[in-house]
């Protein structure tokens, strides 16, 4: 093994991760880092360090890595000096724990700093930062990061924070903050409760989260979904009966005339997060630029029916991890020490050793009932958007 991750440093330095994965081989990477004054050198190896160390935590630091993170700690280079304090992190240092609060916390410091910081705290799960977090719901630069960093702490104030916040969110930090409330089944009752009581409108609840709701398989939360979001899986015939009345909605010949822009508006909401279209969108389900969007058939077959056909690639993954976070998406990688799954809020890396359960499922990730929730006129909107030739500009 060091053989081969010296021989492959002499080659290429940001092969340097596949060696970071095996424990052993650290030592010889720090010993490289340590010997080289080369500015990009170091940089490659750190990040090679940082992406094969990736969801990992508690590591043991390797022999010599002291004297290095506090010669290069101190150096001008920026991103470096970032990317040592994540990996001393890995390494359980507490000094680089106390410093990456005080700059996560730091609202002079610029902001790509900051948020380096809070990811790299809630990666090597920092057990005090929940609280933190929840304090960084009022800063609008680090809003969104700290919505998806709450899903890693199973804390009972975060569910009522975060609900407080939702008539005041953008579109993305409310898909962030929905996220983070349907990740912990402690989390999801106070979710479904404010759908029940009017507070959240059904149209506002995803149908990606309802189903990983339902996965929790809890009788009272899925009868509550039942009454005020909509119905489970549906049958060949229900997906018939909506085939034809969806069909018979669009092709009226006294139906208003949709307006695309607000159609795009409802896809940016409703399936932008998975989707591209026109070079803009998430990468978890497949570019449908594409694909056969003119025809309504099609379209309306692969929107009520996602299950008839499945690719591989887009079969959803369920993840629970030992402290009861949930998580569904697509699976980007996994090797010996981690798993990353990409879900339409963020790609995650687990550590196999926090995992409990991890199964694929026979469902396309693309949930049923995407339509269930919207008025008819935000139907009319999207489908029209869909079936466009062009990009159009948000309302």
């Amino acid at each position: 093994m060091k053989r081969l991750c010296l021989l492959l440093l002499a080659v290429t330095l940001p092969l340097a991760s596949l060696c970071a994965q095996s424990d052993e081989a650290l030592p010889i990477l720090v010993q490289v880092l340590g010997a080289t004054d080369d500015p990009q050198a170091q940089l490659d190896i750190l990040k090679g360090l940082a992406d094969g160390l990736k969801g990992r935590r508690g590591v043991k630091a390797p022999a010599g890595w002291d004297a290095v993170a506090m010669k290069l700690g101190t150096g001008s280079n920026t991103q470096v000096k970032e990317l040592v304090q994540q990996l001393s992190l890995v390494f359980g240092s507490a000094s680089a724990l106390a410093d990456m609060r005080k700059q996560m916390l730091d609202a002079k410091a610029p902001t790509a700093q900051r948020l380096a910081a809070l990811e790299a705290l809630v990666a090597a799960k920092d057990a005090n930062l929940a609280e933190s977090l929840r304090q960084l719901l009022t800063d609008p630069a680090l809003r969104g990061a700290a919505l998806r960093g709450l899903a890693t702490y199973d804390d009972a104030k975060t569910p009522a924070a975060i609900l407080a916040l939702l008539p005041s969110l953008t579109p993305a930090e409310r898909r962030d903050a929905l996220g983070t409330l349907a990740a912990r089944l402690a989390f999801a009752r106070p979710l479904v409760a404010a759908l029940a009581a009017g507070q959240l409108a059904a149209k506002d609840l995803p149908a990606d989260l309802v189903r990983q709701i339902r996965n929790y398989e809890q009788p009272d939360l899925n009868a509550a979904l039942d009454q005020h979001w909509g119905t489970a899986r549906a049958s060949s015939a229900d997906i018939q009966k909506q085939t034809e009345r969806y069909k018979a909605l669009l092709t009226a010949a006294n139906a208003p005339k949709p307006d695309l822009a607000k159609g795009r508006a409802v896809f940016a909401k409703t399936c932008g997060q998975c989707h591209t279209l026109y070079g803009v969108g998430g990468k978890v389900g497949p570019d449908i630029t594409g694909s056969n969007r003119a025809d309504l058939d099609y379209l309306l077959h692969n929107i009520l029916d996602p299950n008839a056909e499945i690719p591989n690639d887009y079969r959803t993954w369920n993840l629970d991890t030992k402290d009861d976070r949930s998580i569904s998406g697509v699976m980007a990688r996994q090797d010996a020490t981690t798993v990353t799954i990409v879900t339409p809020n963020e790609s995650l890396t687990i550590a196999r050793s926090d995992i409990a359960k991890l199964r694929q499922s026979e469902l396309s990730m693309m949930p049923e009932g995407l339509l269930q929730a919207l008025p008819e006129e935000e139907v009319r909107n999207l489908i029209a958007y869909l079936r466009g030739k062009e990009q159009v500009k948000l309302p």
